[in-house]
């Protein structure tokens, strides 16, 4: 018998779940918790009787399972920032940086200029099988914070995880971890931290405006394919300059789909726009580490900038020649 609206509306309310979970999965998960507790509480003792040592956390890494995650729950360190760090680590040609992971020691990429991230695997076995890759990984948790490139890289939220206090289990220290984990999404969620304000800043600077959305011709000849455009300049009724951003701190399967659209898109905007320059800002590791997705990405703008310094004055130039004609 088919069921009515509102039977099926009933449904779901009275026999509503709230949260969904699984038993033996909360139970196996806990395991795995209080493995980590118990394996920081054995490092914490270590620690107050013996003095703060590297050897300590590198006998963390080698010895138990779960040592690298324990380091990082100690931190606030994120497993997917690890891993991009250690993918710039591999990029970047910085003396200090160098000698203070012993990149020399671990480091023989034939083809670094096409540099794919490592997994979490291939990190975890370098980890047991190379010990000056592992010295360096705790060099980064000891001393990190004090490298200049690192701290001119990483975002300040981020680098002040990289403290000798942490390590020292020191009670403000282990707060501030706290914080940062609770306060993570709203940091990466707030307008501030996005660096599209960076291109708004710029157009203000100018007194240029901007809007944002759907553009008009767009919508009536090519509903299926519009989008909507991050700046379009000065106007939707005459774009003069469209404008798409693409920052990407980590990588994602669907970079490729990404890329098909821009072109789509500027074959679209040429026909309907033809006075309109069609230009992207692409940048972030995620797109570094994957270059195929990348030179597809770039083909669909007439040109691309980046957040760099020298970028975004390059960018301010384009829009004097553009509106100072």
């Amino acid at each position: 018998m088919k069921k009515s609206v509102n039977d099926k509306f009933l449904t779901v309310i009275q026999k509503n779940t709230f949260y969904f979970f699984d038993s033996k999965f909360e139970e196996g998960y806990e395991g795995y918790i209080n493995s980590l507790k118990e394996t920081l509480l054995i490092v914490k003792n270590k620690v107050e009787t013996e003095g703060l040592k590297k050897e300590i956390f590198e006998w963390l890494l080698t010895e138990k399972e779960n040592g690298l995650r324990a380091l990082l729950a100690l931190t606030g360190f994120s497993n997917e920032y690890l891993k991009r760090l250690t993918t710039i680590i591999r990029i970047v040609d910085n003396p200090e940086l160098n000698k203070l992971v012993f990149k020399q020691k671990w480091y023989n990429e034939n083809n670094p200029d096409n540099i794919q991230e490592w997994s979490d695997d291939k990190i975890s076995n370098l980890i047991q099988k190379n010990e000056y890759f592992r010295k360096g990984m705790v060099n980064i948790f000891f001393e990190g914070g004090s490298i200049p490139f690192l701290a001119n890289t990483i975002p300040l939220f981020e680098l002040k995880k990289l403290s000798i206090s942490k390590l020292k289990f020191e009670i403000p220290e282990l707060i501030d971890t706290l914080i940062r984990y609770k306060e993570k999404g709203s940091y990466s969620g707030m307008k501030e931290n996005n660096p599209e304000t960076l291109v708004a800043e710029i157009l203000s600077r100018q007194d240029i405006t901007y809007e944002t959305g759907d553009l008009k011709e767009l919508i009536v000849n090519a509903p299926a394919n519009k989008r909507t455009m991050d700046f379009i300049i000065p106007n939707k009724k005459n774009p003069l300059i469209i404008a798409e951003s693409s920052f990407l701190a980590t990588t994602s399967s669907g970079q490729g789909d990404k890329s098909k659209t821009e072109i789509s898109i500027d074959t679209l905007l040429k026909a309907h726009y033809p006075k309109a320059k069609f230009i992207g800002f692409i940048d972030g590791i995620g797109w570094y580490v994957r270059k195929g997705d990348l030179k597809r990405m770039v083909t669909g703008y007439e040109d691309v900038f980046t957040f760099h310094s020298d970028e975004l004055k390059r960018f301010e130039q384009l829009l004097i020649e553009t509106f100072r004609k």
